[in-house]
């Protein structure tokens, strides 16, 4: 696919539901009492994985409509032992493990070449810790959960800043004979406590630590979905870079641990605005308005990194067109992602005429205040290499063709017509 330059972006829009609130809302639904409506829910490749594992573990699942579905839940501890295909779902692999830490039978979880090399032990020491049997590949899928009706409640810090771990930790703590606290000394999303105290859970939550109660059971009768914040920040960069751009993204999901990207825009120069702020189901929703600016350099620590990490590739795309000089560090989580994402950014952007460096956990990138060249950049199976390639396309001169944008789908189906409906050339 090529993505050609584009003159501006203008309009209104919503994007698709938010991918890590759906499959916690899959998942949980599951280990609920009775039937949890999810409305907005956000289709993809990856939250396609955890639907379809639920039901191979015996929770059924009816699909309403394409972003409407009803879990029918079977309980703390009813599912079924199996075998189950996270495919490329990396939310799914390691929060499926801590749900069924606490189940009875065994249960070995796959996943795909892209899913295979990428680090489990995160998940499965604090488990073991708890007193689970957990058993990696030397470190990697496939994983071999045997489940344990004898959880112990335990205090840990986990060895990286991850809400996927965070989230393992809890959702095997539902199951356990004793409070478990997990510490943050960086903070993380807090999608899955804010679901579980919609269930019922009791949960003591401060500045750096989370405190979760074994529960007996639980109740979510409802989710509403609001807009995925990381399938919107491909289009504020876009308007953030393309002059003349006035762009508004509504119903959107602003939860603060997600949208570090919004005090980066307007740190670099862009224009952003949110307004419509209200609640929903716990979870923060507004309307985000991005227009460009003259953008400037900055720096980006690992304090940082927890709010934006998966943006990041795109902060990289912007400190390339951005005056000064701009560092991101604390960053080097990115090369365990679906490929090593600090070298398929440099690959990417490099050619295209950006002055950019890798570094171990980040990069330096000297910023021209002009469009890139363009050219071609490989997506190498990653969906955020692929956005990357048409933001980057639509703000160079020559524009860019991107090898592997079907990968785009995997997180967000419908992307490329979506960014088309507001791009004018």
């Amino acid at each position: 696919m090529r993505v050609e330059p584009a003159a501006s972006l203008v309009g209104h829009l919503v994007v698709p539901g938010d991918k890590s609130i759906s499959h916690r809302a899959v998942l949980i639904g599951a280990l609920a009492e009775g039937e949890t409506h999810v409305h907005g829910f956000g289709r993809s490749g990856d939250t396609q994985a955890t639907v379809d594992a639920v039901r191979a573990l015996g929770a059924e699942v009816e699909d309403v409509s394409d972003n409407e579905l009803v879990v029918h839940g079977v309980g703390l501890r009813g599912l079924r032992a199996g075998e189950i295909d996270c495919r490329n779902a990396g939310t799914l692999m390691r929060l499926l493990t801590g749900v069924l830490a606490g189940q009875d039978g065994e249960f070995t979880l796959l996943g795909d070449e892209s899913l295979t090399p990428r680090p489990m032990e995160r998940v499965a020491t604090p488990l073991r810790r708890m007193g689970a049997d957990v058993e990696t590949t030397d470190g990697h899928a496939p994983l071999v959960v045997r489940g344990s009706g004898a959880l112990h409640g335990i205090e840990v810090e986990p060895e990286v800043a991850s809400a996927q771990v965070k989230s393992a930790i809890l959702l095997a703590a539902l199951n356990a004979d004793a409070p478990t606290t997990v510490v943050e000394r960086i903070p993380t999303r807090d999608h899955t406590e804010l679901m579980l105290d919609a269930a019922g859970v009791r949960l003591r939550r401060n500045a750096t630590s989370v405190t979760l109660e074994p529960a007996g059971a639980l109740r979510l009768d409802e989710v509403v979905v609001p807009g995925d914040f990381s399938s919107a920040a491909p289009l504020f960069v876009a308007a953030a870079l393309v002059p003349g751009s006035d762009l508004t993204i509504h119903d959107l999901g602003v939860n603060q641990r997600r949208t570090g990207l919004l005090d980066v825009l307007e740190r670099m120069g862009a224009r952003v605005a949110v307004f419509e702020r209200r609640r929903i189901g716990g979870e923060p929703v507004a309307s985000v308005q991005v227009q460009p600016g003259e953008l400037v350099a900055t720096e980006i620590g690992a304090s940082e990194v927890p709010g934006l990490v998966d943006e990041l590739p795109l902060v990289a795309l912007l400190a390339s067109h951005a005056r000064g000089e701009t560092r991101v560090s604390g960053a080097g989580e990115l090369r365990v992602k679906e490929t090593d994402r600090i070298e398929a950014v440099t690959d990417g952007l490099r050619p295209l005429g950006a002055r950019i460096r890798s570094r171990p956990d980040g990069w330096t990138v000297t910023g021209v205040p002009a469009r890139l060249r363009g050219g071609r950049v490989d997506a190498r199976g990653d969906h955020r290499i692929a956005m990357l390639g048409a933001i980057a396309g639509l703000g160079s001169i020559e524009g860019v063709a991107i090898e592997g944008a079907d990968t785009a789908a995997i997180s967000f189906p419908g992307f490329y017509e979506l960014l088309d409906s507001v791009t004018r050339r």
